[in-house]
């Protein structure tokens, strides 16, 4: 390996942050862009409904996207450009601690080319435009790493361990993945013989202890809530039975979906670095071994999962963090690694050609008539919806006294609730009478007893009508007449119904 010297270092460094820089600009051109041509994504809404209420918890994550998306709210004055912003500042600030972890780790050209390959993927362009739970996990996270090898490196520095602390708890309440932080810094203190005297260090046990105790008010909530959460994600490892040409195509669509979010070459890299540092593990520097226990045994047990239900691509995603700057480090030969020099090459030709590819199509189909193509139908037609039912809305007899009800995907509650102008609080109808999202544990129209009700039903017709859910519910339904907004081939439709004088509804409650 050339390895950096320290006069290179600034240089290296210098070009890190105007390569930041730049991708920044770049970043915020095609953010509004797409702010112009996309509404925001159903989770982006459904997040968004959460901050307004604040809670330790909600339906199916941990709080910290919903309290950031009411600061968010508050801030923006509930713009959607905040929400994009948000996630671009996340997403950038998460880059530099990246880039700072392999510079502490390795040397300025390791971090820099850690940076480029991050960069360079479709995953990275994702978490930098749309706000999901995993852009303040992925900060946590990545904080995380560099603060315990800094705390490593002084174990007997309070300040570190305490920092170390907050971040696991705030890691805590942003995504219960981060639960699995600690087990790594076990792992690592276990194994690294530089490292073994953590395990007899208080100030690490307490740091794993008092961060995950921020996840008690989480409990506490869930507790009091029939254990939703737990019921929720128990589900995602529901594996159903299949035959063998859908068990190999399920293989295959797991597999294709992390090569084509981390692009192909590099997530050839990725596994590669992964193995060879297993391979040759007792050869490895104390800061490969920390790499490499960090990425390859999680990802190992995601492959393991894999092999009987499908796994959403962002369930990995940390481990990937520190995978990437495995990868960085074998690309460049880092003792006792020796690669060839395509690798690096290829990888940074096709993962580059891949992200510029994606963000042209971002500009070009949001920014003409392409964006009517069927396939970006969930992202568009909500804002124009939103003002057609603000119309039904303000035009009712008691516009005070009339709340809103959606039917449906709990999307369609979570959108209008956003893009109508007045930003109502939505009800949502659950015909199982199971609690199924976060509308079902707030409470109901049972609360709006002797109001109206503004009644939106996906799709055409008028079979509302006939539902006697609603027709004994109300004193009187009637038809007030429909949105359709054109989507190209699709249209985005509701049939508008006014229920007068709510007299009873049977509220939902968790089993």
């Amino acid at each position: 390996m050339s390895v950096t010297t320290a006069s290179d270092s600034p240089t290296w460094i210098k070009r890190f942050w105007w390569l930041l820089a730049a991708v920044f600009i770049a970043r915020m051109g095609v953010m509004l862009v797409f702010v112009h041509g996309a509404d925001l994504a159903g989770d982006e809404s459904y997040y968004w409904d959460w901050g307004r209420r604040p809670d330790w918890c909600y339906y199916s994550k941990p709080p910290m996207i919903g309290w950031m998306m009411g600061v968010i709210g508050w801030l923006t004055g509930n713009a959607e450009w905040g929400i994009r912003f948000a996630a671009l500042l996340l997403g950038t600030a998460t880059l530099v601690i990246i880039h700072r972890i392999a510079l502490v780790l390795f040397d300025a050209r390791t971090a820099f080319l850690t940076a480029v390959l991050v960069l360079l993927t479709l995953a990275n362009a994702g978490l930098n435009l749309l706000l999901t739970i995993d852009a303040p996990l992925l900060l946590c996270w990545t904080l995380g790493l560099l603060l315990f090898w800094s705390a490593a490196q002084k174990p007997t520095c309070n300040t570190r361990w305490l920092l170390l602390t907050l971040v696991i708890g705030f890691g805590t309440l942003s995504k219960q993945m981060m639960l699995a932080f600690p087990a790594l810094m076990l792992l690592f203190a276990a194994v690294s013989p530089q490292d073994r005297s953590l395990l007899r260090n208080p100030r690490m046990w307490l740091a794993i202890l008092c961060g995950m105790a921020f996840i008690i008010p989480v409990l506490r909530w869930n507790q009091a809530h029939a254990w939703i959460t737990l019921e929720h994600t128990k589900h995602h490892f529901d594996a159903a039975k299949l035959g063998w040409d859908d068990w190999l195509g399920l293989r295959t669509e797991n597999v294709g979906l992390q090569a084509l979010i981390y692009t192909p070459v590099t997530f050839a890299a990725l596994v590669a670095a992964m193995i060879a540092a297993v391979k040759q593990r007792k050869q490895l520097t104390r800061p490969l071994m920390f790499v490499m226990l960090a990425s390859a045994p999680a990802l190992a047990c995601f492959a393991v999962l894999a092999l009987r239900q499908r796994i959403n691509p962002n369930w990995p995603a940390a481990f990937f963090v520190p995978a990437f700057i495995l990868a960085a480090a074998w690309l460049r030969g880092a003792a006792p690694f020796k690669v060839h020099a395509g690798w690096e090459r290829w990888s940074l030709r096709v993962g580059g050609a891949l992200v510029i590819i994606a963000h042209l199509a971002l500009v070009i189909i949001f920014s003409t008539d392409l964006k009517g193509i069927d396939k970006l139908s969930s992202l568009r037609g909500w804002n124009e919806a939103g003002i057609e039912a603000q119309k039904f809305l303000d035009a009712v007899p008691k516009p005070d006294n009339t709340f809103v009800m959606a039917l449906g995907h709990r999307y369609h509650a979570a959108e209008m609730a956003f893009y109508m102008p007045s930003h109502p609080h939505v009800y949502r109808w659950e015909p199982s009478g199971a609690v199924q999202s976060q509308y079902e544990i707030w409470p109901g129209p049972e609360e709006r007893i002797g109001s109206d009700a503004l009644i939106l039903d996906p799709g055409p017709g008028e079979a509302l009508l006939q539902n006697p859910v609603f027709t004994t519910a109300f004193e009187k339904l009637e038809h007030r007449g429909h949105i359709r907004i054109p989507l190209g081939q699709e249209t985005r439709e509701f049939s508008v119904y006014l229920g007068r004088n709510l007299k009873s509804w049977q509220p939902v409650r968790a089993r």
